[in-house]
């Protein structure tokens, strides 16, 4: 399709223009797989509109030494390198050169491969149409190295999707691909960010929500014929000294359970947890919302910041989980996440560090992790997600502290315009919904918490 005057508002607008061209392929036989990092804003809008799933293709551009932007070849994961002597030989790089580029996008690429996928496997393409998908095409050396990696791995059919491309794009990607898809192909074309009013960095933590969102909502699809009723109900479990009592809500074709760590002037029946709470229920998420402190150990506040004390509590029932869901049916173990508010965040991390991989996930919400201590934060292995209020300055600056501990994967996400407590218009619904994406992203199956 060509165009003159092709121009998109940012990556998003791109996406749902270029899903609105790709219909055809909408069904079960389909998979959309993204160029990280700018091809995943647009490629989540694609997976959105077919309800595909949405896997990536790490690609690393190998660019030419003194004109880094102009990509004389790439590499791919499974070793696919593809060179563009169009470029490489009137540029006048040498072997040497070629060779350290290489050696230095190497390194990155493995480094974006693990922190993308978080030890998970790629999705099983094997007979499916695969939708590749960029944010454009300049040379076209990252696309083609992408089509092979899909293609070796087993694709049926090929399909190469961007937003815009030069004018002669598809003579450079004959035979790459079975079908090429594009917005527009304006003339002149210098560079795909002309054609984009917000063209910024995508960063890490944007392919990461985006890769997690899209986890959750297969994870939140109910699981057919799978017998299984939802439970909500009471439950009394012993811990460090004392029997405390929860809300165990469990929806039906559950892939994981949150664990809510409540903490000064908080509790079970505290309506923001219960509010993000009902939102992870609805995302396919089972929940334990108890008190850590008896009502008299609540009187003493000196308790409330107890995080031994707290912690210990945190780690018992996390223990007990698992035996209580056999008692009550069994069913398939259910990976275990923990979301801390306050001073109870101090405890989730404190039970994260003990549990080690017993722990698929943390969230803090307006927490303390700081009262965890340096030995506990950075011994943490779970991802560990930090939400803060824009307003919180303090709390902002100590959580940026305790971060700078932990040496898990984790994110910092400030929700703008809000306060301490979250309580401004559509700010805790933010917070549920970062919460949902995170545990939905990084909940997978493993062993009961040892």
């Amino acid at each position: 399709m060509h165009a003159t005057g092709t121009h998109f508002t940012d990556r998003t607008d791109a996406g749902r223009r270029l899903a609105a061209l790709l219909g055809r392929w909408r069904g079960p036989g389909t998979v959309v797989v993204a160029l990280p990092r700018g091809g995943v804003p647009v490629a989540a809008e694609v997976a959105d509109a077919l309800d595909a799933p949405l896997d990536i293709c790490v690609i690393r551009k190998l660019g030419v030494p003194y004109q880094p932007e102009l990509g004389m070849g790439a590499i791919g994961e499974d070793g696919v390198r593809v060179i563009n002597d169009q470029v490489l030989r009137p540029a006048g790089v040498t072997p040497e050169q070629l060779a350290a580029v290489e050696a230095r996008e190497r390194v990155e690429l493995e480094r974006r491969a693990r922190r993308y996928r978080g030890g998970r496997p790629p999705v099983d393409l094997r007979g499916r149409t695969v939708v590749v998908v960029d944010d454009g095409i300049a040379t076209g050396s990252t696309a083609r190295a992408a089509c092979l990696i899909v293609r070796a791995r087993g694709a049926a059919r090929v399909v190469l999707a961007v937003p815009v491309a030069p004018p002669d794009w598809t003579q450079r990607l004959a035979g790459v691909a079975d079908e090429l898809v594009c917005v527009g192909t304006p003339s002149p074309f210098f560079a795909i960010g002309e054609f984009y009013a917000d063209f910024a960095q995508t960063e890490d933590a944007e392919v990461l929500r985006h890769l997690a969102a899209a986890r959750a909502d297969v994870a939140a699809a109910p699981a057919p014929d799978s017998g299984q009723e939802a439970s909500d109900h009471e439950l009394t479990l012993p811990a460090a000294g004392a029997r405390l009592t929860g809300r165990l809500t469990v929806p039906a074709g559950a892939r994981g359970i949150v664990v809510f760590a409540h903490g000064s002037g908080s509790g079970r029946h505290s309506p923001r947890n219960r509010h993000v709470a009902a939102h992870l229920n609805r995302g396919g998420l089972a929940t334990f919302l108890f008190d850590l402190l008896t009502e008299d150990e609540e009187e003493d506040r000196r308790n409330v910041f107890d995080v031994d004390l707290l912690g210990a509590r945190l780690t018992d029932v996390a223990r007990a989980l698992p035996a209580e869901q056999a008692r009550e049916g069994g069913g398939p173990f259910l990976p275990l996440g923990l979301f801390g508010a306050s001073t109870g965040a101090a405890a989730a991390l404190w039970t994260a560090a003990r549990l080690g991989h017993g722990v698929g996930a943390v969230v803090s919400r307006g927490g303390r992790p700081d009262l965890a201590g340096e030995d506990a934060l950075s011994a943490v292995l779970a991802p560990t997600l930090l939400i803060v209020g824009g307003r919180d300055e303090a709390v902002i600056e100590l959580n940026r502290r305790a971060r700078e501990r932990l040496r898990c994967d984790s994110e910092l996400a400030v929700v703008p315009h809000a306060g301490h407590l979250f309580e401004e218009p559509g700010t805790l619904d933010r917070v549920a919904e970062l919460a949902r994406d995170w545990f939905g992203g990084h909940l997978v199956p493993c062993g009961p918490p040892a």
